[in-house]
């Protein structure tokens, strides 16, 4: 745990919350209850309170955790063989309903509506899977194809939704691209970084839009270049890019 503005005394490392007995790769605040969730290759979700060394609570998932977002009172989270599982964690997190992904291949990242009617799924294999939640609104539900080049096709290897109700991602392709689900279609494409886009995200305002280009291990470790830089770029984002296009 970093505290911003602190230097920790005498240069000794942050303190450490939690730990998994397998990779945790994802982590999120939970505002209801002031915890925080980690979800790891052991396929469980650990709750823990920053001030004691012990989860204050856990649960198993059906496979390794892949990817996971809160929004409010609405945890998602995406695991291997498709499972996809939206949690309510206003107080004790239960689980609400679990669904398998629309895309056939494997899920890289998920990201929860800032309205929390539904979620956005990207898979390996270039796609973007729009679901909601509520069973009415099912039919809305949609997929489309992205980060390709020609013949290549690249993963997905972030969702990030504005305030607004749009979203940007980003890809092994080194392409960010903004998008407006609603009216079903692309926004801003950006230019290529010449390599992979690993994570990307919108300030809480949504005038500022960071996001990082490092490699992302897509090709496995034959393609991995040491010594090459790992960059961080912060882009001003103007309301015209990403404000929603009024319905046809």
């Amino acid at each position: 745990m970093w505290k911003l503005g602190q230097q920790p005394a005498n240069n000794a490392p942050p303190p450490q919350i939690g730990a998994h007995a397998q990779p945790i790769k994802s982590i999120a605040f939970l505002p209801s209850t002031n915890l925080i969730v980690s979800g790891g290759w052991d396929s469980k979700l650990h709750f823990w309170d920053a001030r004691q060394p012990n989860p204050v609570g856990s649960l198993d998932l059906p496979e390794r955790c892949y990817d996971l977002d809160v929004r409010g009172n609405i945890m998602a989270v995406a695991t291997a063989g498709k499972h996809v599982l939206i949690y309510d964690v206003t107080n004790q997190p239960r689980e609400h309903m679990r669904k398998e992904s629309p895309l056939k291949h494997q899920t890289r990242c998920i990201s929860c509506f800032p309205n929390m009617t539904g979620f956005a799924v990207g898979s390996i294999e270039g796609r973007v899977g729009i679901q909601y939640n509520d069973k009415s609104q099912e039919k809305n539900s949609f997929a489309f194809k992205c980060h390709r080049q020609e013949s290549n096709v690249f993963a997905v290897n972030a969702i990030a939704f504005h305030p607004l109700g749009t979203f940007a991602t980003v890809g092994a392709d080194g392409v960010v691209s903004f998008w407006d689900k609603d009216n079903k279609q692309k926004l801003k494409g950006f230019p290529t970084k010449g390599k992979p886009i690993s994570c990307a995200n919108f300030n809480a305002q949504g005038n500022m839009f960071a996001y990082g280009a490092s490699y992302d291990w897509s090709k496995g470790s034959s393609s991995y270049a040491p010594g090459t830089p790992n960059e961080i770029f912060i882009h001003h984002t103007t309301e015209d890019e990403i404000k929603p296009k009024k319905k046809r």
